[in-house]
């Protein structure tokens, strides 16, 4: 049986190849997911993504199934227990961010109807397709991720550079980076 055409960087790790196959590049209108995917984003700066997907379940558990509702009244003493907790990145910053996220997201909900709403109005709710044929075509940034970035500081979000939201928008669908000779590209699904 022939094997299916990848994206180089899924590589042959069972955890990339799933995340790749499965949810990478798939547009998401969950509002939760979408909050999951910030969060997650964020964490991710300065570290691999492989350590972040190595950490996800116990990123769940620790972060209440990432419901914003319940992340945005984290405390100090929660904030305490996350730093002791070995399962995930215990970085006080990004921890912080994510209670500061919350809080933001969850404002946007309230103005917007829902953050899958104000999000995807970027793109006009369809994924911007990409035509890349080598992994080196795929920028870190765009003008896009820049406008997205610089309005979510605005509205209070923190780690939301603009490399971190355009890694955001191919994680959750706006723009599919997947490469021409990928079968998600190829099936038409991301």
């Amino acid at each position: 049986m022939c094997e299916k055409s990848r994206c180089s960087w899924a590589g042959d790790l069972p955890i990339y190849i799933d995340y790749h196959d499965n949810e990478w590049g798939r547009p998401v209108h969950d509002d939760d997911k979408l909050f999951e995917m910030l969060i997650l984003e964020g964490m991710q700066a300065g570290l691999s993504w492989l350590t972040v997907l190595k950490k996800r379940e116990a990123f769940r558990e620790a972060f209440d199934g990432f419901q914003p509702g319940k992340v945005a009244l984290y405390d100090e003493r929660k904030i305490q227990e996350l730093l002791a907790n070995e399962g995930i990145i215990r970085n006080r910053l990004k921890l912080n961010a994510a209670v500061t996220n919350a809080q933001a997201f969850l404002k946007t909900q309230e103005k917007y109807g829902s953050f899958h709403k104000f999000i995807w109005a970027y793109v006009n709710d369809t994924p911007i397709q990409n035509h890349w044929e080598k992994m080196e075509q795929v920028p870190a940034t765009t003008p896009l991720s820049d406008r997205i970035s610089k309005d979510l500081k605005k509205m209070g979000f923190r780690f939301v550079g603009s490399t971190i939201v355009y890694a955001f928008m191919q994680a959750t669908g706006m723009v599919n980076d997947h490469m021409t000779d990928c079968f998600v590209y190829q099936e038409g699904k991301a």
